[in-house]
Parts: structure tokens; sequence; C-alpha cells
């Protein structure tokens, strides 16, 4: 009698069809949330401040679509938000702390795949605040 192995189950994508804006998505916390995002499916739209970073940033994650500027710039990211085609599932807004990306990537994509979290603020190591 020969015992055939289970074969691995496959998962689905959690983000499969949605789309991830990552304000600030060209370094840091803003990119490695970009390559987790992906790996679980989504498009993802990146912006950033250097054009040329962006750009590879974009090639690196296969990005949707890109757009260089400050987000400091209230009529650059209310033009940019205005241009973008919907629907939006997460936007994500990154800065610079003593949170390793890693860190941050992670909570984003489990807040975005878990459809029971939201508008809440989170801790993350290092005492940096995460609000979804």
């Amino acid at each position: 009698m020969t015992s055939a192995a289970a074969a691995p189950t496959q998962r689905e994508p959690e983000l499969a069809g949605q789309t991830v804006v990552l304000i600030g998505g060209s370094a840091g916390i803003g990119l490695e949330t970009a390559r987790r995002a992906r790996a679980e499916g989504a498009d993802v739209i990146l912006t950033g401040r250097n054009p040329d970073r962006l750009k590879q940033a974009a090639l690196d994650v296969g990005a949707r679509r890109t757009a260089a500027f400050d987000a400091t710039d209230a009529a650059a990211l209310a033009e940019f938000f205005r241009d973008l085609p919907a629907p939006i599932d997460h936007v994500l807004v990154t800065a610079g702390g003593g949170v390793t990306p890693a860190d941050v990537a992670a909570l984003a994509v489990h807040i975005m795949t878990n459809t029971a979290l939201t508008g809440a603020t989170y801790d993350i190591d290092g005492g940096q605040q995460f609000v979804s």
C-alpha cells in the first residue's frame, strides 16, 4: 500500500484585486510595504519626491503607476488623488522613524488583509504609532 503525500495547499493572495497607494513609496517603509502588498497580489501606486529613485522602486515592485511630488505640497497631493482611478482600497503615508521598514510593512499588510481592523492606532516596536 502506498501513501501519497498530500499536496501543499496553495493560498490565494489576500490583496488580489485591490489597489494600494503608498505616499512615500520609493524607499524605506513605503517601498517595503509595496513589496509585501505586491506579494499579496495588490496593484501598487507609488509616490515619492525623487523621480529617479521612484522610477527604480516602481521597476523593482512592478508598480502600476507612479507620481513624483512632495507630499507636503497640498496642491500636488490633491491633484494626485483627483487623478487616481477608482477604487483605491488602501492608502499608506509613511514617515521616517526608529522603526524598521519591515516592521511597519508587516503591520500595514496585516491590517490591509484583515477586514475586521479599521480606524485604530497600533503601537509598533520602538514606540512608533501606526494609524489605520
